[in-house]
């Protein structure tokens, strides 16, 4: 990268984009901040904070001596993001909007706005790394990889698969190459407003809200039974699309348990949501974190991502079939056509149907699909 180049940083009002855009600056980049703001519905509820963040967005540009600027991106990320986890939901699958919005917002909506600004750069407070290769042979990887987080207690490498290659080549994500203790500690130093603030979580436009509460105002509500794997019904359900496979909060069923089981003998083991039947809108619980039910060995996927642009070579690899997931060993045979099967070593518990699966070289994230069956 040039000595000076013109960077745009998507300033969140978090810790990790805040220390970004101050690494940048001390590199020598022209640093503009842009906060984008993705959610208006119900901005004035409890739950939606991004007028507090965009207060300490800004409060972090003035530290820095930046320009920051406010984007809305709402539209877009209703029709691109949420009008499609709503559909994922209503079909009885669980989406991650988290890597749709990247996919179409942060790097594409964010990114085309950004070098409408004249930028040569975007930057993100992502935990992951860009990784240029230089020689490029037969079969190799695209020109740009991407890479884990060197932190892997944070990595979101996940989050980020479905970019290409011309997004990589615009990318930086600078605490990619840091832990998050080194994060928090630079920015107690720079004393940002912001050095303390608490990490967000969940969904960007759910926030800390309880999510059926939310899911209830935009899908209708459908009861049926709930029943074990043998067909007897435990309670009634809420609704297909409020349950997520591996669930066990919320079931309602907790005092179930068989006439006359024997102390120790289980009878008291946690159940679990194990299937979904969309014809029949029935639920299927099962007791036991180890139950068959609950694990697989494979998975189909499609709708498939590869950062090299092409399908990566049938053979060995590891693969997250959800974010907070050690890599699993699996074998990949040869995909084509947007969709890919995995095979895996051993069991993968609750692997859920419109959840990411992702693929590992070593450290090189290479894409991933969309789960459309487990085997």
């Amino acid at each position: 990268m040039n000595a000076k180049t013109r960077v745009v940083v998507g300033l969140s009002g978090g810790v990790d984009s805040a220390v970004t855009a101050h690494l940048l600056k001390a590199q020598g980049h022209e640093v503009i901040g842009i906060f984008m703001k993705n959610w208006e519905d119900d901005d004035d509820s409890e739950y939606c904070s991004s007028n507090v963040d965009f207060v300490d967005a800004a409060a972090v540009a003035d530290v820095l001596g930046i320009e920051i600027e406010h984007v809305n991106f709402a539209a877009d990320y209703k029709e691109r993001v949420f009008a499609e986890f709503l559909r994922e939901y209503q079909s009885g699958r669980t989406p991650n909007p988290d890597v749709l919005c990247n996919a179409e917002i942060k790097f594409k909506a964010f990114l085309d706005h950004a070098m409408r600004l004249g930028a040569e750069k975007i930057a993100t407070g992502h935990y992951a790394r860009v990784r240029e290769r230089h020689t490029a042979s037969a079969g190799q990887a695209g020109r740009f990889e991407l890479l884990k987080g060197l932190d892997e207690t944070k990595d979101q490498s996940y989050f980020l698969h479905r970019l290409n290659q011309a997004q990589l080549s615009k990318t930086l994500f600078p605490v990619g190459e840091l832990r998050k203790t080194e994060v928090r500690r630079i920015a107690q130093e720079l004393r940002l407003p912001n050095a303390k603030k608490k990490d967000s979580t969940g969904i960007c436009f759910i926030g800390e809200r309880p999510f059926r509460e939310f899911l209830n105002r935009y899908i209708s509500r459908e009861p049926g039974p709930i029943k074990d794997e043998r067909g007897r019904t435990l309670g009634q359900h809420q609704g297909l699309s409020f349950y997520t496979l591996g669930q066990r909060q919320g079931l309602g069923i907790g005092g179930v348990k068989d006439k006359g089981a024997q102390r120790g003998g289980g009878a008291h083991a946690p159940w679990f949501v194990a299937r979904k039947d969309m014809e029949k809108n029935t639920l299927y619980v099962v007791q036991g974190h180890g139950h068959p039910w609950l694990q697989s060995l494979a998975l189909d996927a499609d709708d498939a991502s590869w950062v090299a642009g092409h399908a990566p070579a049938a053979g060995s690899y590891a693969a997250k079939t959800r974010y907070r997931q050690s890599d699993a060993p699996c074998t990949l045979p040869a995909a084509a056509n947007g969709e890919f099967h995995l095979d895996f070593a051993a069991p993968q518990w609750a692997v859920t149907p419109g959840q990411s699966a992702v693929l590992y070289d070593g450290e090189v994230c290479l894409g991933g699909g969309v789960i459309s069956a487990r085997g």
